[in-house]
């Protein structure tokens, strides 16, 4: 199912102060990608016409171009790992890149545009440094196998950047210039984001592969409370394709699941409370973006089995009111709703209580079936649905579900090829069910991180199938962290994602950058008096007066003084939060 063309996998970078030259030293390749510094210009040469002055170095990789302040840049990678191999094809890890200037020297910049400057590849460096960007040189990563067999013979004779779903291509808006040149496509590498897992596994002495990836859509893509719901477009929040396939004898099976921020619109403004009140928006139809959204999904999975995991009182209450309405009101026979309070339900460390959800599940999974390719090449059943996942985050209550759901398929599967004996189960195969719990709590981990910022919740109990006093340790920790990255850094990193993927395009004629807005004076003020206030509080406890009258006094007055700024810093809590500079989140809402 490779491309017949995939991308060039040996790379040399040549830098001339005129030129970059990217050669391709694959086996009988004479092609060289010329840069021009000056004119931006892409062309195709050969190797005679690199100068033998270059300075010269390995790459891996055209990761694409960008143009900031000082003008474009071109992104390489410059480290991968392999991973696995998915049928013979190579799937490497990029771990490392490098951001190169096409202009020579930054004179011609201003102290301000030096400075937006060093912000914007501030932004580029921590997206490149968020872990799980993946590749292949010769095998499409961003399909399912399900929709690799469904292709025309000209899918196959396209290049991987051609072919590839845009939704998983995290590099599209990098390559732009590079797609609409077709003679240059081989060093065009489309890399995904999110999460995979390669194993070579064995039960009762036979051997398969089993694989887990994850693919994160760069649609409405964003950080854990600057983007929720969905757009216009009906595309979700932290809306992931994750996909199961074992491999044996060379036969092929595959189980699908999605996970996606409830699909209407509904926001969750940081305003430094521990957790914001979701606010469903009163003025726009909610029912356009929503069709949109179950319209592509149908188109792309076939039927809907929608599982809510979101408590059903509090301030999550409403969400899942609404979600169910809406279902009704669609009133299409291919989208299903199940509502299951995971919190009310597995309180107390009631973990056995998700095997009501799997069995109301089950005969919908039975009937969604998966997907089966024999070694002759020829499809034995397809998948004709999926589950679509949600919580609030779509993160930690989600993983765990999705778990359960695939190891379920993955037991009809592996009884079906003949691994697992009649009356095996896969919960007894001890050395399986190691590898199988840490990759599925190593996927939860990988997707929490780009979303929230901090690894998952529960992931003890997607190891070890018990939920852990250190485990709950841990998730108070990673609680904090997400507090205070969603209050206090997360602007910085939305900034990021929407720069790297073109949402937000630095312009040059700009004149003045959304980078530098100015925080009014309660910024300032408040968090100074509150300190001050606090601490004569403890020096006035510290050094008594001449009666306790005098010290309760003082200490009454200073300790209201600070109590009473912090509650005006709460009450404007949205003023004090990092919020995003480039793209005017309320609106996108």
């Amino acid at each position: 199912m490779a491309a017949t063309a995939g991308a060039y996998e040996k790379l040399k970078l040549h830098i001339t102060p005129e030129k970059f030259y990217v050669e391709a030293c694959d086996d009988g390749a004479n092609d060289v990608l010329a840069i021009d510094r000056v004119s931006t210009e892409v062309t195709l040469t050969v190797k005679k016409d690199v100068p033998p002055s270059a300075v010269t170095r390995s790459i891996y990789g055209i990761l694409g171009t960008i143009r900031l302040v000082a003008g474009n840049y071109l992104i390489v990678i410059t480290k991968k790992k392999k991973v696995g191999e998915c049928f013979n094809h190579a799937v490497w890890k990029a771990t490392d890149f490098d951001i190169l200037s096409y202009k020579k020297t930054m004179l011609h910049l201003t102290d301000i545009q030096l400075q937006d400057n060093k912000a914007f590849l501030a932004m580029l460096s921590h997206i490149l440094n968020v872990d799980g960007f993946y590749f292949s040189t010769t095998y499409d990563l961003t399909h399912t196998l399900q929709r690799l067999a469904n292709t025309s013979p000209e899918f196959q004779e396209m290049s991987l950047l051609e072919r590839a779903d845009p939704r998983f291509v995290w590099n599209g808006h990098l390559l732009r210039e590079f797609a609409a040149q077709p003679e240059i496509h081989r060093f065009a590498l489309p890399v995904m984001h999110g999460f995979i897992a390669m194993h070579s596994c064995s039960i009762n002495g036979k051997y398969f592969d089993w694989l887990l990836i994850s693919r994160r859509s760069c649609f409405r893509a964003g950080v854990r409370y600057y983007v929720r719901g969905i757009d216009s477009e009906g595309h979700a929040a932290n809306f992931v394709e994750t996909e199961q396939i074992v491999h044996y004898n060379g036969s092929k099976a595959s189980f699908v699941q999605t996970r996606g921020s409830i699909p209407f619109f509904w926001s969750q403004r940081p305003n430094l409370k521990y957790k914001p009140k979701p606010q469903i928006s009163k003025v726009v139809n909610h029912m356009d973006g929503f069709q949109r959204h179950f319209d592509s999904q149908i188109i792309s999975y076939g039927k809907q089995m929608i599982v809510n995991l979101v408590n059903q009182k509090g301030s999550e209450k409403p969400l899942e009111q609404t979600f169910a309405k809406m279902v009704n009101s669609l009133g299409n026979g291919m989208v299903r709703y199940i509502a299951f309070d995971f919190h009310k339900e597995c309180s107390r460390m009631r973990w056995d209580r998700l095997q009501l959800l799997m069995d109301q599940l089950s005969e919908q999974q039975d009937e969604f079936s998966y997907f089966l390719v024999d070694s002759d090449g020829k499809v034995v059943t397809q998948q004709d649905g999926i589950f679509r996942s949600n919580c609030m985050d779509c993160l930690d209550r989600t993983n765990v579900i999705q778990s359960l759901l695939a190891r379920r398929s993955l037991q009809a599967q592996l009884q079906r090829l003949g691994v697992l004996h009649v009356g095996q189960r896969i919960e007894e195969q001890a050395e399986f069910e190691k590898i199988y719990k840490n990759a599925w709590a190593d996927n939860a981990n990988a997707c929490a991180k780009q979303y929230a910022g901090t690894g998952a919740l529960k992931t003890d109990y997607t190891r070890t199938g018990k939920r852990t006093q250190w485990g709950l340790i841990m998730d108070g920790w990673n609680s904090l962290i997400r507090y205070y990255k969603n209050n206090f850094s997360d602007g910085f990193r939305q900034d990021a994602i929407d720069l790297f993927l073109g949402n937000y395009s630095v312009d040059e004629v700009e004149s003045v950058s959304p980078l530098h807005t100015q925080k009014d004076w309660k910024f300032l003020a408040l968090p100074i008096i509150m300190v001050v206030a606090f601490s004569m509080c403890i020096i006035c406890l510290l050094m008594a007066g001449d009666t306790w009258t005098e010290t309760l006094a003082y200490v009454l007055f200073w300790g209201t003084a600070s109590f009473g700024t912090l509650a005006i810093i709460f009450y404007n809590g949205k003023d004090f939060v990092d919020a995003p500079k480039l793209v005017q989140k309320e609106k996108m809402d």
